[in-house]
């Protein structure tokens, strides 16, 4: 606690305009620090004044706030006016009377030798600057207010899907993944109208996993349970699909699609313990796309609308894909843990198995473009 060294009043922790000082209610007196008076009168003055009251001999004014001893009476003269105050160097600290610390006019800001005037710029220069302006200001407001960028992308949201919070331009039309997406849609829609027997005949089963040559380890891929399972399959299909294949090239997203639902596949078929039971749907090979998203582009903003039950809140949360994907795979080995015990009849191990292959992707391709991947992301011509 500091005392005024006028009136003995508790003196009041203040913050102004140029730092943190300490002030007296009563006598209007102010406590300042070496620093701040370092900022309002400049160094050059503040260290002439420390060499003369390191050197005063008899220290006799006024009792300094914070010690009580004596202080050292120091003058300077600003701008024609005399400015008084008292100096404790063991404090580090300087007492200014009422409207002595008002009086002080700082030093002018000297102008920084690598600061350059906007106007002094070239043309292209000043475009370029304003629009690394506008980039900050939409960042911030994204960061403070997070949106999706399109409003198409509260209906996935209301279904509890993951949604994109910005989408990035593409280099190239996805034509794998449309193309899939839609026969994965036609033939599903098809097998509706019949779809235990279809099932029953173009399903995987694990004890026959390699009836009629193995072919059912591709039909398994294109046929889904129901239209929630297949509008869930589709979305993370087209939403994480075009990105990869828009890195990858359509030839290597297809391997790796077919890699990742073959791994899946054999994972389920080794560790499911209801071998007559078939398993279908495309999971396996999203799920190496999913992996291989979340690796290539670990900071993307995937967003979540917030929910209680079934109950929906206009808030939205949002995680880096890296983020996401750590929570997506550890539910999947919790799921996996159910699957090998008879709990559960998601296949969770089709989705690991097809993780792994998207991981190994990533391992094998992200040296062969050696750019960022920011240069990649360019609209389409």
């Amino acid at each position: 606690m500091f005392t005024c060294p006028n009136c003995g009043s508790t003196l009041t922790r203040t913050q102004g305009k140029a730092g943190l000082f300490w002030s007296c209610n009563s006598c209007g007196g102010r406590a300042v620090g070496i620093g701040l008076l370092r900022r309002i009168i400049g160094t050059e003055r503040v260290s002439a004044i420390w060499s003369r009251a390191l050197t005063t001999a008899d220290k006799e004014g006024r009792s300094c706030p914070i010690c009580s001893r004596g202080m050292a009476e120091e003058s300077v003269n600003l701008a024609g006016h005399l400015l008084k105050f008292g100096v404790c160097t063991r404090c580090e600290f300087a007492w200014f009377d009422t409207t002595e610390y008002e009086s002080i006019q700082p030093p002018p800001k000297l102008k920084d030798p690598c600061e350059v005037d906007e106007k002094d710029l070239p043309q292209a220069a000043r475009e370029a600057l304003a629009i690394y302006k506008v980039r900050q200001m939409a960042e911030r407001e994204r960061e403070e207010n997070p949106e999706p960028d399109t409003n198409w992308k509260i209906a996935p949201a209301l279904l509890g899907l993951p949604v994109e919070m910005d989408s990035d331009p593409l280099t190239r039309i996805p034509l794998a993944t449309f193309s899939i997406a839609a026969i994965i849609a036609v033939v599903s829609i098809l097998a509706f109208f019949n779809l235990k027997n279809t099932v029953s005949q173009f399903g995987l089963i694990p004890d026959e996993a390699w009836r009629d040559g193995g072919i059912t380890f591709l039909t398994s891929f294109f046929l889904h349970a129901g239209i929630f399972h297949l509008v869930s399959n589709l979305y993370f299909l087209i939403t994480f699909g075009i990105h990869v294949e828009n890195y990858l090239g359509r030839k290597r997203w297809l391997l790796l699609v077919l890699l990742s639902a073959i791994a899946g596949d054999l994972l389920h078929v080794m560790a499911d313990p209801r071998g007559e039971i078939p398993c279908i749907g495309a999971s396996g090979g999203i799920s190496g796309l999913i992996a291989f998203y979340a690796f290539k582009f670990p900071h993307a903003r995937l967003g979540f609308l917030l929910r209680f039950g079934f109950v929906f809140i206009p808030r939205w949360i949002q995680f880096p894909a890296w983020v996401a994907f750590i929570l997506w795979i550890l539910l999947q080995f919790l799921g996996a843990l159910e699957q090998v015990s008879g709990f559960s009849n998601v296949s969770s191990l089709a989705h690991l198995g097809g993780t792994a292959v998207g991981i190994l992707f990533w391992v094998v391709w992200r040296k062969i473009d050696s750019q960022p991947a920011v240069d990649l992301i360019k609209p389409i011509s």
